[in-house]
């Protein structure tokens, strides 16, 4: 590849979740472990640990809720299901098809540096892995003439018992939903409020506080 060309094989990642946070995302990218996160063991990181080519954002058909628990963050964590009613706001990474494939394994908890046949999931738009979560892959239709991927639970919002998020997974979402979009403490917690799984659990001047103040 001569100096400054673009490898032909670029796809988008749609972050719905913590991954929207860019220091979060760098440590699947570069490894290491997230700040705030109560994991022991780094993420490996990928094959290539370069940065994204850009970073946009971006509002995905459907909506976000929170179910299981997070050996990482502990409760629960986010999940996107295109069927759900309004749209999830996101932020869009350009990276290679093998980044793509290594955070997604790393999501997976597999080891990375195998490439995914996106084929699949690229003709029909959706392809499931695994009976894991975060185990289906998604295409949200194409972005600047690259395909717009992301990956997601099996199932429909519902299917996997609800859970409310941690403060600090909130927080880091917030952060991540400032980053992208710009939007204020406050804008960021009634989204992330009105979600199913933190709806009940978390009301919006809580969470607003906490995104503003910068800690749990």
């Amino acid at each position: 590849m001569s100096s400054g060309q673009e490898p032909t094989d670029l796809v988008w990642y749609a972050a719905y979740g913590s991954n929207m946070h860019a220091d979060r995302f760098g440590c699947y990218l570069a490894g290491g472990i997230p700040a705030g996160a109560s994991m022991v063991r780094p993420h490996p990181g990928c094959r290539d640990r370069a940065g994204p080519r850009r970073a946009v954002p971006v509002l995905l058909p459907g909506g976000i809720y929170f179910a299981t628990e997070s050996a990482t963050w502990s409760g629960g964590v986010a999940f996107y299901d295109p069927a759900l009613p309004g749209v999830a706001a996101g932020r869009a990474y350009l990276v290679t098809a093998g980044q793509f494939s290594d955070v997604a394994a790393q999501e997976m908890r597999r080891p990375p540096g195998t490439d995914l046949d996106l084929g699949p999931v690229l003709r029909t738009g959706r392809h499931r892995l695994g009976p894991g979560r975060y185990e289906t892959l998604l295409s949200a239709g194409t972005l600047d003439g690259r395909p717009l991927l992301t990956f997601t639970a099996p199932g429909r919002s519902g299917d996997l018992p609800a859970n409310a998020p941690s403060a600090t997974y909130l927080r880091t979402l917030g952060v991540g939903l400032a980053e992208a979009h710009g939007w204020t403490a406050e804008r960021a917690a009634a989204y992330l409020c009105a979600r199913p799984g933190a709806a009940g659990a978390w009301d919006p001047p809580t969470v607003a506080a906490l995104i503003a103040s910068g800690g749990a």
